[in-house]
């Protein structure tokens, strides 16, 4: 096969102005590789992105191309790249864009090997939430003595984070709608509801813990000044801003990003070692990729939302993959949370 599709879009808009074009298989340049994508992920970020709303911190060449997890088989190397080989299984993130594609072409330090065990969902979705996640956690340096709270607690990035915060010994107390309570109490988290009095519920779940962190994941609302009056000190309070800075650092680094590749390599040890439960929460065939992104803007998913490129149905039954948790299937959201 020597023609697929990717996503691109020519101007800033919503989803009206992606659209699905032809796509040549790459060649690759002398250090990088070209790879046949199984699953890509899909980020909050790249959506507002695409909207202009990132116009003061990234700037975009149109045409511009969508997608930055990927997770796929190598097809083609070039000629310095010795350490992987064609039919090996990678995963990493493509530094422009470009991974919502049937091929993405990439330098050779974007990807790292997939461990043998570990599904491509999980790993096509693993690189922008977890490495955010993982520098938030590792900057807070938390411990058996701290007691977090967690914003956001069941999404993408959240549900991430408390797992890490978890296994480096510290008590977590998530945020959530009641709908993802027994979901993150499996995560080992300690749930608590939104809205009104939701003090008095931290401060009780946490039978007598002084709260020593707080990691917001929500845009909007007080929980700076929650965290404050919880006792939480300011350099151990990370915001919504910080971690959307996390997130563009990640979103756009270059393919020779040490740190990146080692963040992507460690996420991906604990995953086979079963110290992070990796929720997928979505998944829709590539050619569904608007729905997908619908999906995801209601801001009510867990976990992660992912697009297959080779989906085992094709035809008429296609349809069948467009994700079992969609809209009916759903538990009300308390219009307070929708809003």
């Amino acid at each position: 096969m020597r023609t697929g599709s990717a996503v691109q879009y020519d101007r800033y808009g919503g989803f009206d102005v992606v659209e699905l074009v032809d796509q040549e298989r790459p060649e690759p340049g002398p250090g990088d590789v070209v790879v046949e994508v199984s699953v890509a992920g899909l980020n909050h970020i790249e959506r507002f992105l695409r909207e202009g709303r990132l116009q003061e911190f990234i700037d975009l060449e149109f045409p511009a191309h969508q997608g930055v997890d990927f997770a796929g088989v190598v097809r083609a190397r070039g000629a310095e790249v010795r350490d992987l080989h064609v039919g090996d299984e990678v995963m990493g993130h493509a530094p422009h864009g470009g991974a919502h594609a049937t091929w993405v072409n990439v330098p050779r330090g974007a990807v790292v090997k997939k461990p043998a065990t570990m599904t491509f969902e999980v790993a096509g979705s693993l690189y922008l939430a977890g490495c955010t996640a993982l520098s938030v956690v590792r900057g807070l340096r938390l411990g058996p003595d701290d007691t977090v709270v967690i914003s956001a607690a069941a999404g993408g990035v959240g549900h991430i984070e408390c797992q890490l915060a978890r296994d480096a010994g510290a008590t977590v107390i998530g945020l959530g709608s009641p709908r993802n309570h027994d979901a993150l109490r499996q995560i080992g988290v300690l749930p608590v509801a939104y809205g009104d009095g939701e003090e008095g519920r931290i401060t009780e779940i946490a039978e007598g813990r002084p709260i020593t962190a707080f990691i917001d994941n929500l845009d909007g609302g007080d929980n700076a000044g929650l965290a404050e009056r919880l006792g939480v000190a300011e350099n151990r309070f990370v915001s919504s801003e910080d971690r959307r800075d996390l997130e563009i650092r990640f979103l756009r680094a270059p393919g020779d990003d040490s740190e990146a590749a080692e963040m992507l390599t460690t996420l991906g040890d604990l995953v086979e070692r079963h110290k992070v439960q990796f929720i997928i929460s979505g998944y829709y065939p590539f050619e569904y990729i608007v729905d997908a992104y619908e999906d995801l803007a209601e801001m009510h998913s867990r976990g992660k939302v992912v697009v297959g490129m080779q989906p085992v149905e094709t035809g008429s039954r296609l349809h069948w993959y467009k994700s079992e948790k969609s809209r009916d299937l759903r538990d009300p959201v308390p219009r307070s949370e929708a809003s």
